[in-house]
């Protein structure tokens, strides 16, 4: 049998024998998919309703409206995430995860009373046969690498900073003006011996940027450090930074200089924890909202290029 049609005649058998078939899983009065999305609620912490949808392969809109129902059956709880106040994770209530614990004993039970006649080591070649299955048909994700800036990068940046301002900070449309007035200038202007892009992607799909470009004789500057949501939290945010460090040293700068607010909380641990200092901070209306306007610099003579990139 074609391999293609063996798996799928594997799945059909596979789903109407664990009883997945049916309108109501267990009982319970929950279809599957909502059955599958708590179990992942409950054993995955500060995720996402973009990284459920993602992993998952489910619509977006589909999973909104049920983690609504979720919600107003006081069994999800949203909240801002300590590290990030731009993200917002999801999280059982107590209520949710007293829903929780049954239904996944329920189901392993179901799934031993299913498999009663098997014998023990035909148990044990499907279990080992699965985990073989699993590892050939999950190969790994591709590698984070990083180019620079290519066409179609720019109307991409100008986009996710508005879009993503907009919902997370309030920004209004004057901050997506000034990223096409910064991305703008820097493509006529650079200097490719000095200024420097760096798009991280995974594949096909951009996952952030960092920019480097000439202040003044000793002095390089910081400009669009992006990550989108599913990158945050994976590292990938020090990596970028630490790219656009060793290259400001490589060229001879003595300090690097970056401009931010203060409401970028998770931004500015990641300033500190590289070294960098605050040396100004102002109270201004920009982009529609009250914000706190710092300036923040690292000297690069003397850092520790072993302890870059950890």
């Amino acid at each position: 049998m074609d391999p293609i049609d063996r798996i799928r005649a594997f799945n059909r058998r596979h789903a109407a024998r664990m009883g997945l078939l049916g309108r109501s899983y267990l009982g319970s009065g929950l279809g599957v998919t909502e059955v599958r999305v708590l179990y992942e609620l409950a054993h995955r912490d500060g995720v996402t309703a973009r990284e459920l949808s993602t992993d998952l392969d489910i619509d977006e809109g589909y999973l909104s409206r049920l983690l609504g129902r979720f919600e107003r059956k006081g069994w999800l709880a949203r909240r801002a995430d300590p590290a990030d106040a731009r993200r917002r994770t999801l999280g059982l209530t107590p209520a949710g995860m007293a829903t929780v614990a049954p239904l996944d004993a329920a189901s392993r039970a179901e799934i031993a009373r299913r498999l009663a006649l098997c014998p023990p080591d035909a148990l044990a070649r499907a279990a080992a046969a699965l985990e073989a299955a699993e590892a050939a048909l999950s190969p790994a994700p591709p590698e984070v690498t990083f180019r620079d800036l290519a066409p179609g990068d720019a109307g991409w940046l100008i986009q996710q900073h508005g879009e993503l301002y907009a919902r997370d900070e309030g920004f209004d449309a004057g901050f997506e003006a000034l990223v096409a007035e910064i991305l703008a200038d820097f493509i006529r202007r650079r200097d490719p011996e000095i200024d420097r892009a760096w798009i991280a992607v995974r594949g096909d799909q951009r996952l952030g940027s960092i920019f480097c470009v000439r202040l003044d004789d000793e002095t390089a500057k910081l400009r669009l450090f992006l990550l989108v949501p599913e990158a945050r939290g994976t590292g990938l945010g020090r990596r970028l930074l630490t790219a656009c460090l060793l290259h400001a040293r490589a060229c001879g700068f003595r300090r690097l200089q970056l401009w931010t607010h203060a409401e970028h909380r998770a931004a500015c641990a990641l300033y500190a924890r590289s070294g960098f200092t605050l040396t100004a901070s102002r109270a201004v209306h920009s982009f529609g909202r009250d914000l706190t306007e710092q300036t923040w610099e690292i000297g690069l003579r003397d850092l520790a290029i072993a302890d870059m990139g950890r």
